[in-house]
């Protein structure tokens, strides 16, 4: 008979509970009830930004955001990182393995999730769209990069000849100017190069793959850069223009040779 009642009791507490909870959701002892159990789930407190963690080591990695601290350093490319995965994930660029292919244009990736950020392309989707000039991105970390272009700040500064750089990565790639170090290698000549993209620039000479082609006479290149200069042939215009003669010329490398004539 008291087990009987004892269950009983358990009903109506259980019963009294699911009352408070369904038709007092706003009052005090509701609220203060969801806010214990919410400290409770996730107890650990960003004071910066008001987010919350269930682990301790979460909060960590997540402060790093703040403060800028990457302590994950790769040891090829001197690239840090504020995550050890993040790392890891940067790592497989030093490879030549991509196993993930792109089944509409056949281009390959090191990583799942840059072939996914790439089928956005074929896709025409852009979801990341920038709230101040309407531009939009296929990966919110192209977004971030454009942000920057809004202001004027330039943070990081070479120690060796003063220049300052909107990002880290940019000063880290021109600091290797001065230490003449060449990381990222092509498997298939043996040339070294500065930074990755170079690399993947010259990778195309082997690819046989032309993509920047010339409106005005058809011509294609390799890189952006060369048909830049070439689209210069098209033009009149000699930018260039010797101080010491007046002969003016369509390039800057054209005046520079030039010059060597006057030095004599």
């Amino acid at each position: 008979m008291k087990v009987k009642e004892e269950k009983q009791d358990l009903n109506e507490v259980e019963e009294k509970y699911k009352d408070q909870k369904d038709h007092d959701v706003n009052g005090e002892k509701s609220v203060s009830w969801s806010i214990q159990i919410t400290d409770v789930k996730n107890p650990f407190n960003c004071s910066q930004c008001g987010n919350t963690f269930k682990h301790k080591r979460s909060l960590m990695k997540h402060m790093r955001t703040h403060s800028e601290e990457k302590p994950f350093s790769c040891s090829q490319c001197g690239n840090t990182f504020t995550q050890k995965g993040h790392l890891k994930n940067h790592l497989v660029s030093h490879t030549s393995e991509k196993p993930f292919s792109c089944s509409q244009c056949g281009k390959s990736f090191t990583r799942k999730t840059n072939l996914e950020d790439h089928m956005l392309i074929h896709a025409g989707i852009k979801p990341f769209t920038c709230s101040q000039c309407g531009k939009s991105f296929t990966q919110k970390g192209q977004l971030k990069d454009h942000f920057v272009a809004h202001t004027s700040e330039k943070r990081f500064s070479c120690s060796q000849c003063g220049n300052t750089f909107k990002h880290k990565r940019s000063l880290m790639k021109h600091m290797r100017i001065h230490s003449g170090e060449k990381p990222f290698s092509c498997f298939q000549c043996g040339n070294t190069f500065t930074c990755n993209e170079n690399l993947k620039n010259h990778m195309l000479i082997h690819a046989g793959i032309k993509p920047f082609t010339c409106s005005q006479c058809g011509k294609s290149f390799t890189q952006k850069g060369h048909l830049q200069n070439h689209l210069v042939t098209h033009s009149s215009e000699k930018a260039f223009i010797c101080s010491q003669c007046g002969k003016s010329f369509t390039r800057k490398g054209y005046l520079e040779t030039h010059m060597l004539s006057h030095a004599g």
